[in-house]
């Protein structure tokens, strides 16, 4: 059944809010996801349509929704960009070689391993947090997370778990962090940063 409601509160940092029932009753909670247009962010007092269901707590969610006045449009299919899965498998493929041919210290090469296997799970588990309305990860997080070399990692979640592949601000942010990471890393492998690329060769031959 289809209701009419109107949005009364909004956290665009968390992608959730409430809407208020024109027929009366309890405000319902909806999620971004719930939207058909996500290229719109919603906004205070914005009128809805939408249909309500139940979680497995017994509490009312929207589904289904789309502002009033918006012609219904087919449900497209989300597409994976290939660009940024080939990107991240083609980025660790090039420094498994460049280790292998003594060009980047090994420890370089497991440290964008792990921080990417990190990301990944971080990007899961906060969709599965999403999924259930509890406590998210901070964007910040993700980003800085990214930037340290995790970004891999997250490129590969946003695409395959499909989360927080469609939010535009987010994926600006992404993309800036993916920047400042190679460029310090083609920045250590210049002769400018000889030095402290000898100097990590030697903190972790220190280390074995």
């Amino acid at each position: 059944m289809q209701l009419k409601g109107k949005i009364i509160k909004w956290n665009n940092e968390k992608a959730f809010g409430f809407i208020a029932p024109f027929a009366g009753g309890s405000q319902i909670f909806i999620h971004v996801s719930a939207f058909r247009n996500r290229a719109r962010v919603p906004q205070l007092n914005d009128i809805v349509t939408f249909t309500a269901s139940k979680d497995k707590d017994g509490r009312y969610r929207a589904e289904d929704a789309r502002y009033a006045g918006e012609k219904l449009k087919k449900k497209q299919k989300s597409n994976v960009s290939t660009f940024s899965i080939v990107l991240a498998i083609a980025f660790l493929i090039a420094m498994t070689l460049a280790s292998y041919m003594g060009y980047l210290p090994k420890q370089i090469k497991y440290a964008y391993y792990a921080l990417s296997v990190i990301t990944f799970f971080c990007y899961a588990y906060d969709k599965f947090k999403a999924q259930r309305d509890q406590w998210r990860t901070p964007e910040s997080t993700l980003h800085i997370l990214a930037m340290l070399g995790g970004w891999p990692g997250a490129a590969l979640a946003q695409q395959w778990l499909r989360h927080k592949s469609s939010k535009t601000e987010f994926r600006r942010v992404f993309w800036l962090t993916v920047v400042i990471n190679l460029a310090m890393l083609g920045w250590l492998l210049s002769p400018y940063g000889a030095d402290a690329l000898a100097s990590i060769r030697n903190t972790m031959g220190l280390l074995q």
